[in-house]
């Protein structure tokens, strides 16, 4: 670049080459960067998913197949659990159990294709990433209450009937052994009874 530019010094220049020189096109790395730093955000969050330990810069097996199932890569026809395993193994470095980010991108070439079939390489590959980009591991905080079904129902201890009812107070709160056994009552009165306690204000 350097040397066509001395030459074009001083003077009109019009030869394509020096034209072609002047902005030189950018490379595809930098045009998809906004979208690989997704892509590498997506790759550290599910990385350190369930071991609190993990750098965030190499992924296990078990995570990376979570990764390609949660992100649609892996859809059970085109791309299976058993070629994620097979592509998994085969990107990673001898003897290691996790891969790395850059061979993790090795991953996604190999799969891209099966994935997308019928696009070019680059068009599959950017499909891929568009699918990881910006996505995180589900199942993230606290199991919540499942309302499905007649589950909701079952723990209303509004409608409970029986010796149930008598478990649980209005609010739903249980009352405990009072609840589950009937306690003797030792006043000497009859069962009831309405009076009771009332002799000693008679007479």
């Amino acid at each position: 670049l350097a040397l066509l530019e001395k030459k074009c010094m001083g003077h009109e220049c019009v030869s394509s080459s020096c034209r072609r020189s002047s902005a030189p096109p950018l490379p595809t790395s930098l045009l998809h960067s906004s979208k690989m730093s997704g892509v590498e955000n997506a790759f550290r969050k599910f990385a350190i998913y369930g071991d609190t330990s993990a750098s965030g810069n190499d992924m296990t097996g078990k995570n990376f197949s979570k990764m390609c199932k949660e992100c649609g890569v892996m859809d059970g026809k085109a791309v299976t659990s058993t070629d994620i395993d097979i592509v998994f193994n085969k990107v990673k470095t001898k003897g290691a159990r996790t891969i790395t980010f850059a061979e993790f991108q090795q991953a996604m070439k190999e799969l891209c294709g099966k994935r997308f079939k019928g696009k070019s390489p680059e068009e599959a590959l950017q499909a891929v990433y568009g699918l990881i980009e910006g996505k995180e591991p589900g199942n993230v905080g606290t199991t919540k209450a499942t309302k499905a079904g007649g589950v909701e129902r079952l723990t209303d201890t509004s409608k409970y009937t029986g010796s149930h009812k008598e478990r649980f107070d209005e609010s739903g709160k249980g009352k405990g052994l009072a609840g589950r056994q009937d306690l003797t009552d030792n006043s000497g009165y009859v069962g009831a009874y309405k009076g009771a306690g009332t002799y000693d204000q008679t007479h």
